[in-house]
């Protein structure tokens, strides 16, 4: 079992920049990828970004340029730097872990974009 614990969300103006934690604790070494997800009210759960366990990465179209995400395997952490933040990126971002046969959630970490 592990467990994945989000953190740095918080309020920031349009434009501006946050850097989001997802600290794991066990070895996030063997998962096939990690993920950053989030969730707005009566929507779906979006896939926002992915890190490989070989260091390869994806974006979602909306995030691409902005968004980078990072894995740290030696701290059992993965990052999510948000930069040129806007409204629409206000959600409850979420982190998941993914194996062959199990995934784990995060309880999310809310980022909130206005000025």
């Amino acid at each position: 079992q592990v467990q994945l614990v989000e953190s740095g969300g918080g309020l920031v103006q349009p434009g501006g920049s946050l850097r989001l934690s997802c600290a794991a604790s066990g070895s996030i070494f063997s998962f096939n990828a990690m993920m950053w997800y989030r969730q707005t009210p009566g929507k779906q759960r979006e896939l926002v970004a992915t890190i490989t366990s070989g260091g390869s990465t994806n974006y979602a179209d909306s995030v691409k340029g902005r968004f980078t995400i990072a894995r740290d395997n030696a701290k059992n952490t993965v990052y999510l730097q948000m930069t040129s933040l806007k409204p629409e990126d206000t959600a409850v971002y979420y982190c998941k872990a993914m194996d062959t046969l199990i995934s784990y959630w995060g309880q999310g970490t809310q980022v909130t974009v206005s000025s």
